[in-house]
């Protein structure tokens, strides 16, 4: 399961960039090309953390966005059972008032005469 990653060519070259800029007086190409090769081998295993750290991350935010939808079902469905008992006020509210006002006709009516 031991994948050997070709690092790219751009990997390549910034390995080789960094190794150039840290090299010591008296060191040899070979030298110089192993220590690069070092650092390939760092930023692809960096590469490949950052990759599972986004993976992983990726997950939870699934995870909650799931966990968020089922718990959006569950109130939906709890939603008709109340709406049955809460329509009973608001068509009261209307009658009410129509009373109210007649009422309040007949007295201005009756205070008149």
């Amino acid at each position: 399961m031991n994948k050997k990653v070709v690092p790219s060519q751009e990997t390549q070259q910034e390995a080789m960039k960094i190794a150039k800029a840290t090299q010591k007086p008296g060191q040899t190409k070979e030298q110089t090309k192993l220590i690069a090769q070092g650092i390939e081998k760092g930023i692809a295993q960096y590469k490949k953390q950052q990759k599972e750290k986004s993976r992983q991350a990726d997950k939870a935010r699934k995870k909650a966005q799931k966990a968020k939808r089922v718990e959006q079902t569950d109130v939906e469905a709890e939603l008709p059972m109340d709406s049955h008992s809460q329509p009973s006020t608001p068509t009261r509210l209307p009658w009410v008032l129509l009373a109210l006002s007649w009422i309040g006709f007949i007295a201005y009516v009756t205070q008149i005469q």
